[in-house]
């Protein structure tokens, strides 16, 4: 089995976003809804949707970020 670092995605209310995506970058996302799905069992999501998971998680990991988060801004 593969370990990838999105979970399936959750079944939540959409917001709509307009974004622009290099062709390649989609054709990323889309084969990772179908990888995704398939180790889930489920039906491949929506590319979009991965967006905002991948980026919730990127966040999360990014430890140079987190650090920051917590040095108070010495000009507020």
């Amino acid at each position: 089995m593969i370990k990838l670092k999105l979970s399936p995605i959750a079944d939540d209310r959409p917001v709509k976003v307009t974004l622009e995506l290099p062709a390649s970058l989609h054709r990323d996302l889309k084969t990772y809804a179908e990888i995704l799905g398939r180790e889930s069992g489920q039906p491949a999501t929506e590319p979009v949707r991965l967006i905002v998971p991948m980026l919730e998680r990127f966040i999360a990991t990014d430890c140079g970020f987190a650090k920051a988060r917590r040095i108070p801004d010495p000009d507020p």
